[in-house]
């Protein structure tokens, strides 16, 4: 899924809990499954970030110097203004665009 074009919200929202729990009829297995979900996400976008950075980062063996790039505060902005990934693993959610299974459903 493309996390830069996405409808999830950038602030707090309220879910009813109902459609939350509603594919697994648990609420607590619902937000266990979401929470791994939105830590994927975090890791796809810090690394994403982190190799876009590395593009504009200048070595130096000084550490007085310090250089501030603007592409590199640009593209720092753009991140930080991106849903976070705990909305935007509840938005695939309630889409059912997240696989699951229960291993426990598999062995009976």
């Amino acid at each position: 899924m493309d996390h830069k074009n996405t409808n999830a919200p950038d602030t707090t929202v309220t879910y009813d809990r109902s459609k939350v729990e509603e594919p697994t009829q648990n609420i607590y297995e619902a937000i266990s499954i979401i929470a791994k979900r939105a830590d994927q996400i975090n890791g796809d976008l810090k690394k994403e970030l982190v190799e876009k950075l590395d593009e504009f980062a200048t070595y130096s063996d000084s550490l007085d110097e310090v250089f501030e790039n603007k592409e590199q505060i640009e593209v720092s902005k753009f991140y930080e203004k991106l849903p976070k990934g705990h909305a935007l693993a509840v938005e695939e959610w309630l889409n059912d665009k997240v696989y699951f299974r229960n291993s426990a459903d598999q062995k009976e």
